[in-house]
């Protein structure tokens, strides 16, 4: 289980070398046989589902300090790997959102899950917000960490030694998890043609979304602009903002009880 105070990494060192906490023994876990694809998934714990989205090009390993939080707190965590990422397979199709999102709904119509809280990391975020426009019936809110929802709202593109620790961590992870391990450079490629034009939603598509959402915004996030988090904010009817001091792109893992505090707050006003 998770250690009551996570050690902070803010430099990625701990993750680079060993990657985030191991996930625990899962309740039920397997594949879902779906558009042309074998999508990955685990359960752990029992009570209220949250459904867990990794980030582009990592997979649902890096939710290790976030599963044991949600399993100490009461609630089913449940991990999916993308579409072609870690242990989830792809076809031909290029990537897109919404054929991620539909994924998820594949895997909780196998788990019988009518509806469930999302909570997202970058790409995972976007999946989230999809689902929480298009199938809100089954989206009860959506944690939106670290994502754009539409080009203009990224950053130009930096390389920084954080990032490069935290890609050279994807690419091992990919190597041992993928059913094709030496297709990295290609699955980069296809993830990154992508994120070039998608997602693409205006603000009208935004006034859409009828689920509670959370706008959660790193201080120092390398990939999205702070006034993009705040224009999503005033965007979606009732979001909320909330700003993480002293963390980047990655606080999910540099410090994960700050950012546990602030996912299982929202969780809990949802309970409620």
């Amino acid at each position: 289980m998770q250690p009551s105070t996570p050690p902070h990494d803010d430099d990625l060192k701990r993750f680079e070398a060993g990657g985030a906490l191991a996930l625990p023994a899962s309740k039920q876990d397997g594949y879902v046989e779906y558009e042309g694809a074998r999508i990955w998934f685990a359960s752990y714990g029992t009570g209220k589902p949250v459904i867990l989205l990794h980030g582009g090009l990592g997979h649902s390993g890096n939710w290790g300090y976030q599963v044991a939080a949600l399993m100490e707190s009461g609630y089913r965590a449940v991990v999916i790997d993308s579409r072609g990422h870690g242990r989830s397979t792809r076809d031909a199709q290029p990537y897109t959102y919404e054929l991620m999102a539909s994924d998820v709904l594949a895997v909780m119509d196998a788990l019988q899950l009518e509806h469930a809280a999302m909570v997202g990391w970058s790409d995972g975020a976007c999946i989230a917000m999809v689902l929480g426009r298009t199938a809100p019936e089954r989206v009860t809110g959506v944690f939106f960490f670290g994502c754009n929802m539409d080009p203009g709202g990224t950053r130009p593109f930096v390389e920084t030694p954080i990032i490069g620790r935290c890609f050279g961590r994807h690419a091992r992870d990919y190597a041992q998890l993928s059913a094709t391990p030496a297709d990295f450079e290609a699955f980069v490629a296809a993830v990154s043609e992508m994120m070039k034009t998608q997602p693409n939603y205006t603000a009208r598509d935004l006034a859409e979304v009828r689920v509670p959402v959370v706008i959660v915004q790193s201080e120092h996030d390398e990939f999205i602009w702070p006034e993009h988090a705040a224009y999503l904010a005033r965007s979606i009817p009732g979001a909320q903002l909330i700003s993480l001091p002293e963390v980047s792109h990655f606080a999910p893992l540099q410090r994960p009880a700050q950012f546990n505090r602030a996912m299982l707050a929202f969780l809990d006003r949802l309970a409620l």
